[in-house]
């Protein structure tokens, strides 16, 4: 028997309805249309993000290494290990995490932003150390650091491409905040009657990367890199305590201490004075250290780099400085300077991870 059919020429049943098992085809259809729109909506608006979500770095270390498996100079994650979130994710895969240190040396409580290479989690690598950069920012630094906050600025891009390039080390990037409040600079030192951000950057954030990650025992594996304020604390840590840091990126620096905290207590601000410091490093002939300054061509303050190197670049202290044609005063400009010199220039004079063979 020949059915009527409605204007759009599909089937009628008996009452005008559409056959039952169509009608079902029709609403789940409809319903996983509306599905997949909405969840490609949530995934754009962040309603899936999995960030806030805990986070582990090194699973290729589940296995503990015996003592005759770590490579020379290899300090494999002494714990206690960190409670981390991840803050962002990459388009390559690696990820920013942050914690809350609580110094136990400096006695000082604040943020760290962490990202590793890909390298990293390389079998290859599992039983290998990897350099550190603690990288430091400028500004308020506090209660952030936008070298972890900000990926868009292109650090941790930059190391990744130098690496894949082999202009760069696959360095881990560490980045503590530097000042103890919203409304001081500290210039990263131990201010009498102040927050000791010196021993907090210095001691205690080391410290918190030996504990979570697998570094080297030897200066070789350990430097600094920051802007502004924050370059200016890069060198003077290295030239303070080289027999801990071997080399530092500092970009766009002042080169003397000038927090109004220090109320003129010259003898305090002399040992965190890095005209000071190098002075002492020359006349105790070592141990070698390597300075590579930055700065651009559309901000102010080359001529306090150039006379820096040229009073003390000499002896021990090594000293290079990356011109940014049309740089300015900002991370996006100091990346740049990064990417076209001084990262190379740095992974030169620090170690490098080793892979083992056949893996």
């Amino acid at each position: 028997m020949q059915h009527d059919q409605q204007g759009d020429g599909s089937p009628m049943t008996e009452g005008g309805r559409r056959p039952h098992r169509l009608r079902m085809i029709l609403i789940s259809g409809g319903l996983a249309l509306t599905l997949a729109a909405g969840g490609a909506a949530a995934y754009k608006f962040g309603l899936f993000s999995d960030i806030g979500d805990p986070v582990a770095f090194g699973k290729v270390q589940e296995k503990a290494a015996t003592a005759s498996e770590v490579l020379p100079e290899v300090l494999m994650p002494t714990g206690p290990a960190a409670e981390f979130v991840r803050t962002n994710r990459l388009p390559d895969g690696t990820q920013i995490a942050k914690t809350t240190l609580k110094g136990e040396k400096s006695g000082f409580t604040g943020d760290v932003w962490v990202w590793v290479p890909k390298e990293y989690d390389d079998p290859r690598y599992a039983q290998s150390g990897f350099p550190v950069l603690i990288s430091l920012p400028g500004g308020r630094g506090y209660p952030t650091n936008y070298w972890g906050t900000g990926p868009g600025l292109g650090l941790q891009k930059a190391v990744s491409d130098g690496a894949a390039a082999g202009t760069s080390l696959p360095f881990i990037l560490v980045m503590p905040v530097i000042n103890g409040d919203t409304k001081h600079h500290f210039d990263g030192s131990d201010i009498p009657g102040q927050p000791r951000m010196g021993t907090w950057m210095a001691e205690d954030v080391p410290d918190f990367t030996k504990a979570n990650f697998r570094t080297f025992t030897s200066r070789d594996g350990w430097g600094f890199m920051g802007s502004s304020s924050g370059g200016f604390g890069a060198f003077k840590h290295v030239l303070k305590h080289p027999d801990r840091f071997k080399a530092a990126i500092a970009s766009g620096v002042d080169v003397v201490p000038d927090s109004p905290l220090w109320q003129g207590n010259r003898q305090a601000m002399d040992a965190d004075n890095p005209e000071k410091l190098a002075a002492k490093l020359i006349d105790a002939k070592g141990p070698e250290v390597y300075i590579n300054f930055q700065i651009g061509t559309a901000e102010t303050g080359r001529e306090k780099a150039e006379k820096f190197m040229k009073e003390y670049g000499r002896g021990p202290v090594h000293t290079r400085l990356q011109v940014i044609q049309d740089g300015e005063h900002n991370g996006k400009s100091y990346v740049r300077g990064m990417r076209e010199g001084s990262l190379e220039w740095i992974s030169k004079v620090m170690k490098a991870p080793t892979p083992e063979p056949g893996v």
